[in-house]
């Protein structure tokens, strides 16, 4: 039925929860700004990162993304490996490749940070191509990821579906034409893809497979 298949990273193939947190709490410090309890700060998990610090803090742009290289400052040294890969991520890496079909990454981590967990986790491999943030802003949300790889990949948006965790997938992969599949695997929950439509839930990532 889609001949690509994209995955967005953190709570979808990989738990960052530790990492970005820490991360948050260290760029908070530096700035000598109160640090909210770690559970607080679970909804960092998944948006782009500037627009959060603003939208959480009430910081202007500049301030932002002061507060983004102090978390970059502790998230490439240490908070990219505070990560486990989620169960079932492998095995389903594997089994849409094995299927014949294209599998690319669509996160708004920056592509750095990104090729070093899927080093990390030895999973770079099944991925023919890889979309991210940039450093410099030129990508950002997670709709200029995802046109980043259809035009990389020449595939059309209705070949193409997505599996994410969060609202931010839906409406990415809704605003550039492909379908959503939640998982519930990682920071998402069932009423947040109700909301927002999702095209398909699964529970585990080894129900993916039955959408495709």
């Amino acid at each position: 039925m889609y001949s690509t298949v994209l995955f967005d990273l953190d709570g979808t193939l990989t738990d960052p929860y530790f990492g970005i947190t820490n991360g948050i709490m260290y760029a908070l410090r530096k700035m000598g700004r109160d640090v909210p309890p770690r559970e607080r700060l679970r909804h960092f998990i998944g948006p782009p990162l500037i627009e959060e610090f603003q939208h959480s803090f009430g910081m202007d742009i500049a301030t932002a993304e002061q507060a983004a290289a102090y978390y970059r400052e502790y998230y490439f040294e240490k908070g990219v490996y505070e990560n486990k890969l989620i169960s079932g991520a492998a095995e389903l890496l594997e089994a849409v490749k094995e299927s014949g079909r294209r599998v690319c990454l669509a996160t708004c981590k920056p592509e750095s940070a990104a090729l070093m967990i899927l080093d990390y986790f030895g999973i770079r491999e099944y991925f023919d191509v890889i979309g991210a943030a940039r450093l410099d802003g030129s990508i950002r949300t997670k709709a200029e990821v995802l046109r980043y790889v259809l035009e990389n990949t020449g595939a059309s948006p209705e070949d193409c579906v997505l599996v994410g965790d969060r609202l931010h997938d839906i409406v990415g992969a809704h605003d550039v034409g492909m379908k959503c599949i939640g998982v519930l695997v990682g920071f998402g929950s069932m009423e947040e893809f109700r909301e927002y439509g999702a095209d398909y839930v699964a529970e585990t990532l080894s129900d993916v497979l039955k959408f495709l």
